[in-house]
C-alpha cells in the first residue's frame, strides 16, 4: 500500500507519533446507547504526508461503535510527520473510547 507514492512508516523509535490538531467525538449510535454498549475500540490509521487521515482498520472491534469510531477518525487531522527532516506517510494505532454517562 503507498500513500502519496510513499509506503507509510509505523510510529515507533525515532519516528515520533503526530501530533492531533483536528479532534472530532464519534456519534454515539442510539442503539449501542439503548443495549448499554460501551467499551473501547482500538483503529489502524494510515495518514498521509500533510496529516489528514486516508485509511482506518479496526483492530480491536465493538460492533455496534466499529462505524461511529471510524467515521470519527476519518475527520481527524493531525501534524504532518517528519523523517530526515521530510514529512512523510504513517502508520498509527488509535483508541476512541465510548463511555455512557
Amino acid at each position: 500500500m503507498t500513500v502519496d507514492g510513499m509506503v507509510p512508516v509505523r510510529i515507533g523509535g525515532d519516528i515520533k507519533p503526530p501530533r492531533k490538531v483536528r479532534d472530532v467525538r464519534p456519534a454515539y449510535p442510539q442503539e449501542a446507547m439503548d443495549a448499554g454498549v460501551q467499551g473501547v475500540v482500538i483503529i489502524e490509521a494510515t495518514i498521509d504526508s500533510t496529516g489528514l487521515v486516508r485509511e482506518t482498520r479496526v483492530l480491536r472491534s465493538l460492533p455496534m461503535l466499529d462505524e461511529a469510531a471510524q467515521a470519527a477518525v476519518r475527520q481527524w487531522e493531525f501534524t504532518p510527520t517528519l523523517l530526515n527532516g521530510a514529512p512523510v506517510p504513517v502508520i498509527m494505532t488509535v483508541t476512541v473510547n465510548f463511555t455512557l454517562q
